[in-house]
């Protein structure tokens, strides 16, 4: 894993709102006394959301006093983990999976896109809408390739339908979330290949009591 460093332009300080305190105090509840400081993760992840989706310095140190713990400790972890964006991000922050199964499916052509569309990796657009980063596996191969953007998955993606996703994100559109064809979920894409017929033989599913 690549190195990982506070941007270098920092707000002067942080402060979670009256409700996101509250937040926090009730997750410390959760944890055993002298077991507090297990609560660092969703606490930092609530300041990440509190300010525009990235975490900026002050705000490490505001939750390391909030917990009692060293500053380094908390600075450790926020860079450790690639869920803490650590530099500004787009008003729409598109996480391109580029793990084998989706490269396999076609994430390469995806990355062109992010790339002549958004501009390079982990820069936010002059307008402010858009940023992009490649990440490890989201999870969704069967859907591949994919992306997350924001708190979404964006599947089955083809160069020609997540031009039109970024378009439509661009003009501030709703735009429909998880697979972008006619596919269920994670089901065929070609449609049931099982159970076609209705109930399987020799059962009464679907029938009425008088029609046994």
């Amino acid at each position: 894993m690549s190195v990982r460093r506070l941007d270098p332009n920092q707000p002067s300080d942080f402060e979670f709102t009256h409700e996101n305190l509250a937040w926090a105090m009730e997750q410390i509840k959760k944890y055993p006394e002298g077991r507090q400081q297990a609560a660092v993760v969703p606490i930092l992840w609530r300041a990440q959301e509190q300010h525009d989706r990235w975490l900026p310095e002050p705000a490490i140190r505001y939750v390391a006093d909030l917990l009692e713990m060293p500053y380094i400790r908390v600075y450790e972890i926020a860079t450790f983990y690639t869920m803490f964006n650590l530099s500004p991000v787009g008003r729409y922050h598109v996480q391109l999976c580029g793990t084998t199964p989706c490269m396999l499916r076609g994430s390469n052509d995806i990355k062109a896109v992010c790339e002549r569309e958004i501009g390079p990796q982990g820069q936010v657009t002059p307008e402010g809408v858009f940023s992009w980063v490649e990440v490890e596996c989201l999870g969704a191969c069967v859907n591949a390739p994919m992306v997350q953007i924001n708190d979404d998955y964006y599947e089955d993606l083809t160069p020609e339908n997540f031009k039109a996703l970024l378009d439509g994100l661009r003009k501030g559109r709703d735009m429909k979330t998880g697979p972008q064809i006619p596919r269920q979920f994670s089901a065929p894409a070609g449609g049931p290949t099982t159970l076609t017929n209705g109930a399987a033989p020799g059962t009464n599913q679907g029938k009425t009591k008088d029609e046994d």
